[in-house]
């Protein structure tokens, strides 16, 4: 048998209220987010994770003092692992989990897949839109701290993959019809926003995150209006938008209602159970949007799953050292995409 050991990406969160400024720290000292030599970085990080920290810890309050987004990975490990093994008998797969900004970290998760000793590593990111300041972080993260066996193979993104199309597709319709298929409801695709100048400088981020949208709305098929928009801004740069609380204000001022799905989060955590629930529905509510409906996350969806699943298989099958999952390219003017410089 072929030992396959999977690496789920994603961001992490805190695990308990004094977790919260060294996780906001290791947030802000990582070079993919702030843009400078590590002198200046490092301070940097220690004052803005300082004076955000009782803010943060408000948020996490409201989710019972921690992040949910560790158990919600762990359930997706679990489920994938289960998927693999019914998929292919010939492969004794385990799937790990790398945080990048709290535990498990890659060092951690590194020693675990090390012990393990597996013939193939496939690294998953849990982000489906790959961005440098995720999926590049990560890998570049796991790079620096594995350094044990096995043929390695990088899934960098799966944008247009079918199964996360169709397991979109399925939660928005569930939300929709237990609604009663309300008239004068725009579909908002909320994902998290960038900074421009990370767009600017050749991330394909915003071009796949448009993808995905444009994907599930030709799935669906229900002649709902939609729109992709970004949450979660921090700071006095400019963002990519247009911004998901200015489209909630759009849709209340044309007396619509909206109803959003969180398009670049497959798990839920503080981007959805606060900022979704409690903060823009807050706000729906101010202004008149009405009904204000929220899709949840894909979390241990059987389609996503296996969508999961099968673009693991394939990146074995494929053999390359980055692979991405359902046909997607970025288009030439992208030029941080991972698959720059390859062959397709």
């Amino acid at each position: 048998m072929t030992r396959l050991a999977v690496v789920l990406f994603n961001l992490g969160g805190p695990d308990g209220p004094d977790a919260v400024r060294p996780f906001l720290f290791n947030l802000f000292r990582d070079p993919a987010i702030i843009d400078a030599p590590a002198l200046l970085r490092y301070p940097l990080a220690a004052l803005i994770s300082t004076s955000r920290a009782k803010a943060a810890r408000a948020n996490y309050d409201l989710m019972g003092g921690a992040s949910p987004l560790l158990p919600e990975t762990r359930a997706q490990a679990a489920a994938l692992e289960s998927a693999l093994a019914a998929a292919g008998p010939e492969l004794e797969a385990k799937v790990f989990i790398a945080m990048r900004y709290w535990r498990p970290q890659a060092e951690e998760t590194a020693r675990a897949v090390a012990a393990f000793a597996p013939d193939d590593i496939v690294l998953l990111p849990l982000y489906p839109q790959y961005s440098t300041t995720t999926t590049a972080s990560s890998v570049a993260a796991w790079r620096k701290a594995y350094g044990g066996k096995g043929r390695v193979r990088t899934i960098c993104c799966y944008p247009t993959d079918e199964g996360l199309v169709a397991a979109h597709a399925e939660a928005i319709l569930q939300v929709f019809e237990k609604a009663g298929r309300p008239e004068k409801v725009r579909l908002l695709f909320s994902a998290h926003g960038l900074p421009e100048k990370v767009v600017a400088a050749g991330d394909p981020y915003r071009a796949q995150v448009e993808a995905t949208a444009a994907a599930i709305a030709a799935r669906l098929d229900s002649g709902l209006d939609w729109q992709v928009c970004y949450q979660s801004r921090v700071g006095p740069l400019q963002w990519i938008g247009p911004a998901t609380d200015a489209e909630i204000r759009r849709a209340g001022a044309e007396g619509r209602g909206v109803l959003i799905a969180p398009i670049a989060f497959v798990s839920e955590h503080v981007e959805t159970l606060v900022e979704l629930d409690h903060d823009y529905a807050r706000l729906a509510a101010e202004v008149g949007c009405a009904p204000y409906l929220r899709v949840p996350a894909l979390g241990v969806s059987a389609l996503f799953i296996d969508a999961l699943a099968g673009a693991v298989t394939q990146a074995l099958q494929r053999g390359e050292p980055v692979a991405p999952h359902g046909g997607w390219r970025c288009p030439g003017e992208f030029g941080k995409c991972a698959l720059k410089g390859r062959a397709a």
